[in-house]
């Protein structure tokens, strides 16, 4: 496939934070008396916007978050990143190699962590404005709104676009949007590469990448 354009999750294919963003999360949950192990946040929040997380979680135990929950969370959240974290491995190299066409970041996390974390990196200006974030969404991933939003803003055609995705929630909406989907078990969160592909082929992904060095862009 020669893709107009590439479009990439942020966290797990960008960003290596899902291990932090996950932690923490179990942590602020424990702390307020809602029990949550890092596996646990790994299988039932990984990949949703907070919108579709905090409903997951009230669902779970049977109450409303408090109303300052998420501004402590990310205070948690702040201190844990601010200790270093760095892009996925590969990840600055293949965006050098993709020359001139067009990309942008299709993404659940808010909008001004995304710029944050792109600034650390060093990697802002391989994308401009087309960043597209998904918070405050009702209809996050695995809804195929974002990657639609991306899309237009590109002004290409949803099929004519390469997504690469790290969960199956993320890789659901891409596949919902018509794209050709790569399914990407490159980042420190996957522990088992092997079954975490498995498990991203079975949702429908086109291809499994372990490595950024395995995705061929044909000119």
């Amino acid at each position: 496939m020669t893709p107009a354009a590439i479009i990439f999750d942020f966290d797990g294919v960008i960003a290596d934070s899902e291990v932090r963003a996950n932690q923490t999360l179990a942590e602020s949950l424990t702390a307020i008396g809602l029990p949550t192990s890092y596996d646990d946040c790994l299988r039932d929040y990984y990949g949703h916007n907070w919108q579709e997380t905090q409903r997951r979680i009230e669902a779970r135990f049977g109450r409303a978050l408090p109303a300052d929950f998420r501004e402590r969370h990310r205070e948690r959240a702040r201190a844990r990143f601010a200790e270093g974290f760095g892009p996925v491995p590969g990840a600055p190299e293949f965006l050098a190699s993709l020359g001139d066409r067009p990309r942008a970041v299709a993404s659940s996390s808010s909008p001004a962590y995304i710029a944050m974390s792109l600034d650390r990196f060093g990697l802002a200006h391989h994308f401009g404005r087309h960043v597209y974030s998904a918070d405050g969404w009702d209809r996050g991933k695995p809804h195929p709104d974002i990657y639609l939003a991306a899309a237009k803003g590109l002004e290409v055609d949803p099929a004519t676009c390469l997504a690469i995705e790290d969960s199956p929630t993320g890789a659901q909406a891409a596949l919902a949007a018509g794209m050709t989907v790569v399914g990407f078990c490159g980042a420190g969160h996957i522990a088992d590469r092997a079954a975490h592909g498995a498990v991203l082929r079975a949702v429908g992904v086109h291809n499994v990448a372990h490595r950024f060095d395995e995705i061929v862009v044909a000119a």
